[in-house]
């Protein structure tokens, strides 16, 4: 009976190593077949990541006007001008500095700064003494300043080039 007894025990140790090593396998061809589903999404992933970087990059350089550094062009001399006051006449003189973006632009924008000078001239000649008392009046001129040497870049050139114009010194006397 021994024998008999010691052959259940070693039947049952066998059925039980050849369970273990089945789940085993099982586990292991799962993880297999996992790990194979799971890469094949990630190579979809980074081609996705590549193609958007590939995107990005062409857009940067079609936009690299707005992308570049910011730089500054200085117009060659300050504006000086007559305005009308309530009562009397004043002198005023600004000078004008451009925030333009990438070198492409700062290329641009100084070969064209004869028109920028004009369109500046013509919107500060509008303007009062009144007016650029106050620092209101003086941001209103400057935001109108942007908008048409704004346009008149656009009109020559197809882009506004320009993005902010910067009073960088005003006097009135």
């Amino acid at each position: 009976m021994a024998e008999e007894t010691d052959l259940e025990i070693e039947e049952t140790g066998g059925s039980k190593k050849k369970l273990i090593i089945i789940a085993a396998a099982v586990v292991i061809l799962g993880g297999v077949a996992a790990f194979f589903l799971l890469s094949g999404g990630d190579e979809e992933e980074a081609s996705l990541e590549e193609e958007a970087t590939a995107v990005q990059e062409d857009l940067s350089e079609q936009n690299s006007a707005e992308m570049g550094s910011a730089l500054y062009v200085a117009m060659p001399r300050p504006f000086v001008f007559n305005v009308p006051g309530a009562s009397r006449d004043r002198i005023v003189q600004i000078k004008v500095q451009l925030l333009v973006r990438g070198d492409v632009n700062e290329e641009v924008a100084k070969k064209h700064i004869p028109l920028i000078e004009g369109t500046l001239l013509s919107v500060f000649s509008t303007t009062t003494a009144d007016e650029l008392s106050t620092s209101a009046g003086k941001e209103t001129l400057r935001l109108t300043a942007l908008d048409k040497v704004q346009a008149a870049m656009e009109g020559v050139e197809g882009s506004k080039v320009i993005e902010r114009v910067l009073f960088t010194g005003f006097v009135m006397q």
